[in-house]
């Protein structure tokens, strides 16, 4: 079946798997005709029986074995997620299952059924282990966020109640980029409240120098004047790409906010304190450096029953 939209689910067999399936059943409801590949890459099979294959029938007997015994279990963990999405509302013919050997590593081989699969991102829980699998968190997901050029990664973290969107923005091209993913999924949706969340910069931002206090006093002028441009820019161009997407203005507000801790933290409060169930921002920031690496690496690193969504 051919869907307009379609997202690569990425699962194993902890909680953490469930919760994202749960958060794309959600989705499902926000997105009418949004499509699901369920992805299970099977655990490796021992080195030393495979080097043992190649010398003896009994080793590569006890590895087609292994392998089949592999397929077997995978097959009937997809099976068991598609079931929970069917009985939540998800259409049969909307679902696709597909398990995979582990070829180049978890993330990569991941990514790489993303990528050939054309999918508009990649699922999963920000956390996850299995029997014989690594930690999804600072190891898959960590991997996929660095490593996808093109294709957005959603971390889900918990349990997802909340159908509101904050859009953390930075004015920069990366941010634009994520607001137009944002705009494309959830485009012509009546129910969602998106917020726009900008944290002012502050010359530490940028230079950690201790200048004297009237020289600094003057940068944090100039540096707050060029901020202001910049996001009146942002927001109008913003604003333009949700409104072609079907959004009213009354499901758009816009916030700025001045902090004395990290903008990481600052974008987790206005989520937690809004009530916003999915954060999306840019992976890079202005010249790479503001919401880049440290801010987006800071949020998935601190994620509570929220989604994030981060696009390269």
């Amino acid at each position: 079946m051919v869907h307009a939209k379609k997202i690569l689910v990425a699962i194993d067999d902890s909680l953490y798997s469930r919760q994202a399936v749960d958060y794309a059943v959600r989705m499902k409801t926000l997105i009418p005709g949004l499509g699901f590949t369920l992805l299970y890459i099977q655990p490796p099979v021992s080195q030393f029986l495979v080097d043992e294959a190649k010398r003896s029938g009994q080793a590569q007997a006890e590895l087609n074995r292994a392998a089949v015994r592999n397929a077997e279990a995978a097959r009937g963990l997809l099976a068991k997620y598609k079931d929970l999405m069917v009985r939540a509302g998800v259409l049969d013919a909307e679902i696709d299952l597909l398990t995979l050997p582990r070829h180049l590593g978890l993330a990569k081989d991941i990514l790489d059924q993303a990528e050939s699969g054309l999918f508009d991102a990649v699922l999963l829980g920000r956390r996850g282990i299995s029997s014989m699998q690594q930690m999804f968190m600072g190891s898959v997901s960590a991997h996929l966020v660095e490593n996808s050029a093109v294709i957005p990664v959603w971390l889900v973290d918990g349990a997802v109640s909340s159908k509101q969107v904050l859009a953390a923005v930075d004015g920069s091209e990366s941010a634009l980029r994520a607001v137009d993913h944002l705009a494309f999924m959830l485009s012509g949706n009546s129910e969602v409240r998106i917020r726009f969340f900008h944290v002012a910069p502050r010359l530490r931002d940028f230079c950690e120098i201790n200048f004297a206090q009237k020289p600094a006093e003057g940068l944090e002028a100039l540096i707050a004047q060029g901020d202001q441009r910049c996001m009146d820019d942002f927001f109008s161009a913003a604003l333009a790409k949700l409104r072609s997407a079907g959004f009213q203005e009354k499901q758009i507000e816009t916030q700025t906010a001045a902090t004395l801790f990290s903008v990481g933290e600052a974008i987790l409060n206005a989520a937690r304190d809004g009530g916003f169930g999915t954060l999306v921002m840019g992976r890079r920031g202005m010249n790479q450096s503001f919401f880049g690496g440290k801010v987006s690496y800071y949020v998935s690193q601190k994620l509570s029953d929220a989604a994030l969504w981060l696009v390269p």
